[in-house]
């Protein structure tokens, strides 16, 4: 017997799944012809037309930042009714107080020589201006130029003036100097006299002055981080990196939609080619020449500076060296005053180091360091000169979050999966190892905010079948209040017929157990076979298998409903259980993901009701490297779906690829062993290929190789290009197009029986 979600209370799941629990005790579990009926059919408008798209995420606070102790910002996603989208909330309270007078911003604006009414509404209302530390004081651009506005008062300063744009902005940590990247040099501007200080000159095309480049920000920093500088505390100096890009190969993409093509260049290192060379320098805000921190001992190995930050006292600059196969990481700290480098420690891995965070600061000057050491992330101290304390947590789980300490207290908190390998809780642990406590109570994914002085937190949540919800707690994880309960998705996503996923556990033949989920159709019946629709990813240490709210569900959703059985399944190497589960995937991808997953469809296909001969599979990024790696490796697939894939790993970017398959010169069988491309004449099933023709991750010339072998060895396909398109599809019109696509194909190769094709219409 299947179980509908119902309308039964806008708040907690638990509670829908106790009435469920009394429902079944009084033998009322079968749901009623008409309560049926009256639930309504995901379409592909519901899920992604723009003028007809379902809400089904609803609302939640955004943007939240702890202001002080007992206060919090909000970032509103609509102003209120006078126009206010920034706003401080009492923790305790929820009293709501709006850091911006908006009338009075908006004048100020207004005031400025040039500047419409209208522009200076729009500029007071947008809630993404940079503020200072204290929330007194903001930052907003306009015609390219800085300008500065200090709460409650209607002078406005200008910063700048010139025709070049100033990226990566930021305050110093006092507040008295806004440091920017104008022309690819580094400069600090005086908010008092708006007088600029240029810190760096020699920036040009190839050379990055405290601005990441393109790999750097992908592969190392976070993908759209371009900072690549660091205030230190006292705020009279920055450290900043140096990016040298003059002999990285330039890639160009191609926008075909202008009759005259337009070109961009992207500095963009394949797999061995050269690296951007680094360099790390400390430049005094006051101004004179930068001081060079000496790394030439790295020279040899093609260092990567992968970590930046100081300590508390602002006396050292610490940062992270990796060579370039990245097989090693040192921690090292150098003197401001003397220039003098000292080692910390080293991590070193048979296979590659991960880059965990920057070290927590006790106030003796020791420091909490996340290692990956054991196999799996966990917490260790040190003392100042880098030499074991302890280790503070162990176990075949991972510390996924650090949040801090409380050294009054002697409490360490912070986010693992001891619990579930699916989930993550918050927990907090003496610091002498001891006295280890999961806060958070219900299973799901928690994400936790810290107050500065760890007394309270706000906490996200969300599960497989719930939206999120934030609530405060106490630091001893006692719930204070509810933020916001979502109460509006909730009851929406009752009024669809909408199955509650199943969360199961595979064993392969390694002895592994792997999680997985599965989503039946509504009316399911045993007695009849389904096709299968199998999702991928696949890649080191990314779980798809979350007991998390994700948007895709309710695609997989309408697969279900369509008679589709959905699968998802983590091969052991995309597990999430740990750095030492990844491992066993060095110098050679798809072979093992892919055997792991016919584990999974062994077990599958032993379930009467799974019909094997129409199992098809689908996948983005990495996702679509392994469903062209399965089609050219495996019968087992009656179609795939490859969007943005990786078909030569030759062809992908150098930080990623040579971490887990070091440089193609050291490794070349790995290389040609990986990449289906070279094995196109052994493509079984059905496939569509799908690229974005201006993806600057994943190169289209990845797709349109494979497609050229392809064709050589006479196999049939399907492509669907999309010009102007990034590595995520742009704007919501083509992702309707490509969902409408995809489930197409789906239709016509996996042929849900008695299953017509679903309408676009919405069904409202």
């Amino acid at each position: 017997m299947i179980i509908y979600k119902r309308s039964l209370t806008p708040l907690m799941k638990q509670d829908r799944r106790a009435l469920f629990f009394i429902f079944m005790i009084v033998g009322v579990l079968s749901v009623p012809c008409d309560t049926i009926a009256q639930q309504r059919q995901l379409t592909l408008d519901i899920l992604y037309d723009p003028a007809l798209r379902v809400d089904f995420d609803g609302e939640v606070p955004t943007g939240l930042t702890w202001i002080d102790d007992n206060h919090y910002l909000e970032r509103l996603t609509r102003p209120d009714a006078s126009g206010n989208r920034l706003v401080s909330v009492d923790a305790r309270t929820d009293e709501r107080t709006p850091l911006v007078d908006i009338a009075r911003f908006e004048a100020a604006i207004a005031s400025l020589p040039g500047v419409s009414n209208g522009d200076a509404r729009r500029l007071a209302r947008r809630p993404d201006h940079l503020m200072n530390s204290t929330r007194s004081a903001l930052v907003f651009e306009l015609d390219n130029d800085l300008f500065y506005y200090e709460l409650g008062n209607e002078r406005v300063r200008r910063l700048t003036r010139t025709p070049s744009p100033e990226t990566e902005v930021s305050f110093g940590r006092d507040g008295n100097l806004v440091a920017f990247v104008r022309n690819r040099n580094l400069v600090v501007v005086d908010v008092e006299h708006q007088r600029e200080r240029a810190l760096t000159s020699d920036g040009s095309d190839t050379i990055r002055n405290g601005q990441l480049d393109w790999v750097y920000q992908e592969e190392i920093y976070g993908r759209g981080n371009f900072h690549g500088y660091w205030w230190s505390p006292d705020s009279t100096h920055i450290a900043y990196l140096q990016l040298d890009d003059s002999t990285v190969p330039i890639y160009n993409v191609i926008d075909h939609i202008p009759y005259h093509p337009e070109v961009e260049d992207w500095s963009y290192p394949k797999a061995g080619d050269p690296n951007p060379r680094v360099r790390l320098g400390i430049a005094q805000v006051t101004g004179g020449a930068t001081t060079w921190v000496d790394i030439t001992q790295y020279a040899p190995f093609e260092p990567l500076i992968v970590r930046v930050g100081w300590t508390p006292d602002s006396q050292s600059v610490v940062f992270q060296v990796q060579n370039r196969e990245q097989t090693w990481l040192d921690l090292n700290s150098v003197s401001t005053k003397t220039g003098a480098v000292t080692r910390l420690l080293r991590e070193t891995s048979d296979a590659w180091v991960n880059v965990n965070g920057v070290p927590t600061w006790l106030s003796d000057g020791s420091f909490l360091w996340l290692s990956e050491r054991s196999g799996w992330i966990h917490i260790y101290h040190y003392d100042a000169d880098g030499d074991l304390v302890r280790q503070v947590t162990d176990g075949e789980w991972e510390v996924r979050q650090l949040h801090g300490v409380d050294e009054a207290t002697g409490w360490v908190y912070f986010s693992g999966t001891e619990r579930s390998h699916i989930g993550n809780d918050v927990y907090r642990i003496k610091l002498d190892g001891s006295k280890v406590t999961r806060l958070s109570k219900t299973t799901g994914t928690h994400r936790a905010l810290f107050n500065p002085i760890f007394t309270r937190y706000l906490d996200t949540w969300s599960d497989i079948e719930t939206p999120p919800q934030v609530r405060l707690h106490a630091s001893d994880g006692t719930e204070v209040r509810v933020v916001a309960a979502n109460a509006n998705a909730v009851r929406v996503l009752d009024e669809y017929r909408l199955i509650v996923p199943e969360f199961l556990q595979v064993t392969s033949r390694d002895g592994f157990v792997m999680e997985a989920l599965m989503i039946k159709p509504p009316d399911f019946d045993s007695t009849r076979q389904y096709p299968v629709y199998q999702h991928v990813y696949g890649g080191p240490h990314v779980p798809r298998v979350r007991n998390a709210w994700g948007r895709e569900t309710l695609y997989w959703q309408l697969l279900a409903q369509q008679g589709i059985i959905v699968w998802v399944i983590d091969n052991s190497t995309a597990s999430g259980k740990g750095a030492a589960s990844t491992w066993p995937v060095y110098q050679n991808f798809g072979e093992l993901e892919l055997r792991d997953l016919e584990d999974g469809l062994a077990w599958l296909k032993r379930l009467p009701y799974v019909d094997g001969s129409r199992i098809g599979i689908e996948g983005w990024s990495y996702g679509g490297f392994m469903v062209s790696y399965a089609l050219t490796h495996s019968q087992s697939y009656a179609m795939g779906i490859a969007g943005g894939s990786v078909t030569d790993w030759r062809d992908y970017d150098s930080i990623y690829t040579e971490r887990y398959m070091r440089m193609p010169q050291n490794n070349p069988a790995g290389y040609a062993n990986s990449s289906p491309r070279f094995d196109a004449a052994d493509l079984h099933g059905a496939l569509l290929l799908i690229h974005g023709t201006m993806d600057e991750n994943v190169h289209m010339q990845n797709t349109l190789q494979f497609a050229y072998e392809l064709q050589k060895k006479g196999k049939s396909f399907d492509m669907m290009i999309y010009p102007k398109s990034r590595h995520r599809l742009g704007g919501p019109e083509l992702e309707k197009h490509r969902r409408t696509k995809m489930l197409d194909f789906v239709i016509e190769h996996l042929r849900p029986t008695n299953t017509p094709l679903p309408s676009t219409s919405s069904q409202r």
